[in-house]
C-alpha cells in the first residue's frame, strides 16, 4: 500500500501533500545544509520542487517500521536525475521527517540552481 505522501506527489496534489505532513515536520534538502522546519516552510519548498522536477515518477517503494523509501527518476532542465525520498512517519502515518537524496552531481547542481532561483533563500 502506498503512503499518502506518494499518492499526493504522483497526483501533484498540494493539499493532499500538506495533509500528509506533520505540522512540525522537518525537510532535509540535498543541496542546503540546514533543514527546513515546519509544515508551512516545507510546503513552500515542495511547491517549488513539484514545478522544477519534470517527468517525475516513483520507480520503487521500500517500507520499514516507521519509514518509507521512495525511489524516483525525473528531469531538471536537460539533466536526468535519480533520487530517494526518505520518509519518517509518526504513529498516525504523518511525515515527521523528509530527507531527499539526488544523484548524479550534475543533476543535483541543476536542481540546486533551479530551486535557489525560486526560493531566493529566505532563511
Amino acid at each position: 500500500m502506498s503512503h499518502a505522501f506518494r499518492t499526493a506527489v504522483e497526483a501533484r496534489d498540494l493539499d493532499g501533500l500538506r495533509d500528509a505532513l506533520h505540522p512540525m515536520c522537518t525537510f532535509r534538502s540535498p543541496a542546503v545544509f540546514r533543514p527546513y522546519e515546519g509544515r508551512e516552510r516545507v510546503m513552500e519548498v515542495l511547491g517549488h520542487a513539484v514545478q522544477v522536477f519534470e517527468d517525475f515518477r516513483y520507480t520503487d517503494e521500500l517500507q520499514g517500521v516507521a519509514s518509507y523509501g521512495l525511489v524516483f527518476r525525473a528531469r531538471v532542465g536537460d539533466k536526468d536525475v535519480e533520487g530517494l525520498d526518505l520518509l519518517r512517519v509518526d504513529r498516525s502515518g504523518l511525515v515527521t521527517e523528509l530527507t531527499v537524496m539526488v544523484r548524479p552531481l550534475s543533476g543535483l547542481l541543476a536542481l540546486a540552481e533551479a530551486m535557489g532561483a525560486r526560493l531566493a533563500d529566505k532563511r
